[in-house]
């Protein structure tokens, strides 16, 4: 809206006969406003670009996404200098100015500058205490990223799959049969009365060995789609009317079994890879924005690989080096970020998603198939979203990797239990998604508000996206 004026006033001069085609400032122009932080001055070149007559709507697209991005990235960055050091000394006292310039400069301490003022990201605080190593030492509760809960569960329960799938000889085995129900609710006043609103939610995928006897219970529209397996994004699509004054409510709920993938396999047992293949070709290949080989992703694979051959023994040297150098921390929404990857090494830290898209950059840069899955972790008390990989290997097929969860703790001594997620995957798991930024059934029409992952949902009307602040998502959980 605030831009709106600017476009007005640009569309009553071409009315009056003065086309403005050579008048519009070029695009890079708007990408260096952009990425200097000065988010007014962009919006007013991107407002007069786009009372240009001569761009493409393509162009007006990319234009308007631009705009939208830029009100993304301030949600992101809303914490000023006061309420960062308050909640430092809050765990560090005696603080000094110093370390708060170095942790900045090491982008511990993310920050970024908007029209001129420096703002902190929403997490930026608590992240510190996350990746820094010596202010790790003075938060007064350390945890690591994942709830010390769930670590006590993981080092109690991995062995005993193991053990299970050893006595089975078995790769899936240890089901687990949940009952779902998840609800989207659009707040009151988000769309005029009377306007269709558009709902994607997140539904489980057949096309996964893992997952069996999936049937939906209720839904609370009776028209529904559910997407083909087809899709990268599995969902199921509502509509309904908006009502004024009125939270719209969407839900449904479904019964399905999960496995634990447990695979026992040596590394001398892997094959070399047939490198004409069709699986070989598409996943070690470049895909942008994210999966792309630059020299710094290079550089690490062989500082981290170096003359090793092996693809398992490969694998484990890269989970093994991104797991001990890049802790969990909150994340920015995936959107905001040109090249996640990237983003990881510059920051040092990432949460699931982001570290699974650096281990699949630098698998495949290192001459091993590698993909993207993601979806739930259904563990009880912990249910949250969650992203991970799959590798391929040659004479054994598709193997999950769970870069995230690394190492479990309490098993050194044996690499089956230790490396579990290096090649396996609990059954606490709803899968989603078998690709990043792919496309919706029925199709999207805006922009994403999720433009990688797709976990808690996607909304829109015919006036535009509705970004995750003006809708709510819960998702209950029996165990049967």
């Amino acid at each position: 809206m605030k831009y709106l004026t600017l476009i007005l006033v640009s569309s009553l001069l071409m009315a009056c006969g003065e086309s403005l085609s050579l008048k519009a400032p070029d695009k890079s122009l708007v990408e260096e406003q952009f990425s200097k932080g000065n988010f007014t001055e962009a919006g007013k070149m991107i407002g007069l670009y786009l009372a240009n007559d001569s761009i493409s709507e393509h162009e007006r697209y990319e234009m308007n996404f631009k705009l939208e991005l830029m009100e993304r990235i301030r949600k992101d960055f809303t914490k000023k200098d006061t309420f960062v050091i308050r909640y430092i000394k809050e765990h560090y006292p005696e603080v000094t100015e110093a370390e708060l310039k170095a942790w900045e400069a090491s982008n511990a301490l993310e920050n970024m500058t908007i029209d001129g003022e420096k703002w902190y990201f929403n997490s930026a605080a608590r992240n510190l205490f996350r990746i820094d190593k010596e202010a790790a030492k003075r938060y007064k509760l350390p945890n690591g990223g994942q709830s010390d809960s769930l670590n006590r569960f993981l080092e109690w329960y991995i062995p005993r799959i193991v053990a299970q799938s050893k006595n089975s000889k078995k790769v899936l085995d240890s089901p687990v049969k949940m009952r779902v129900k998840y609800t989207l609710t659009v707040k009151p006043g988000q769309v005029p009365a009377g306007e269709v609103v558009r709902v994607w939610m997140p539904y489980p995928r057949q096309d996964v060995a893992s997952h069996s006897g999936i049937e939906l219970l209720s839904a609370s529209q009776p028209l529904y789609v559910i997407s083909p397996d087809t899709y990268p994004h599995k969902s199921i699509y509502m509509e309904q009317e908006a009502i004024e004054g009125e939270p719209l409510s969407f839900s449904y709920e479904f019964v399905y079994t999960s496995y634990a993938q447990v695979h026992l396999f040596k590394p001398e047992t892997v094959q070399p890879y047939d490198t004409t293949s069709a699986i070989y070709r598409e996943y070690t290949k470049q895909s942008e924005p994210h999966i792309l080989f630059s020299r710094n992703i290079q550089d690490k694979v062989n500082e981290v690989v170096g003359d090793e051959h092996n693809p398992y023994i490969k694998v484990k040297k890269i989970y093994e080096w991104i797991d001990t150098n890049f802790p969990w921390a909150s994340a920015r929404e995936y959107s905001t970020i040109s090249n996640i990857p990237e983003y990881v090494l510059a920051n040092r830290h990432g949460d699931c998603g982001q570290v699974s898209l650096l281990f699949i950059t630098m698998a495949r840069a290192a001459g091993i198939p590698a993909k993207w899955q993601s979806g739930w972790m259904m563990h009880p008390g912990n249910k949250n979203l969650h992203d991970w990989a799959e590798v391929y290997f040659e004479g054994i097929g598709w193997v999950p990797v769970d870069q995230s969860f690394g190492r479990v703790f309490g098993n050194e001594g044996n690499d089956e239990t230790y490396y579990f997620f290096t090649k396996g995957l609990d059954p606490y798991r709803l899968i989603v998604n078998q690709d990043i930024s792919g496309p919706f059934f029925p199709a999207k029409i805006y922009p994403r508000s999720e433009t990688v992952d797709f976990q808690r949902g996607e909304v829109e009307w015919r006036g535009g996206n509705l970004y995750f602040d003006r809708w709510r998502y819960n998702m209950q959980i029996d165990y049967l």
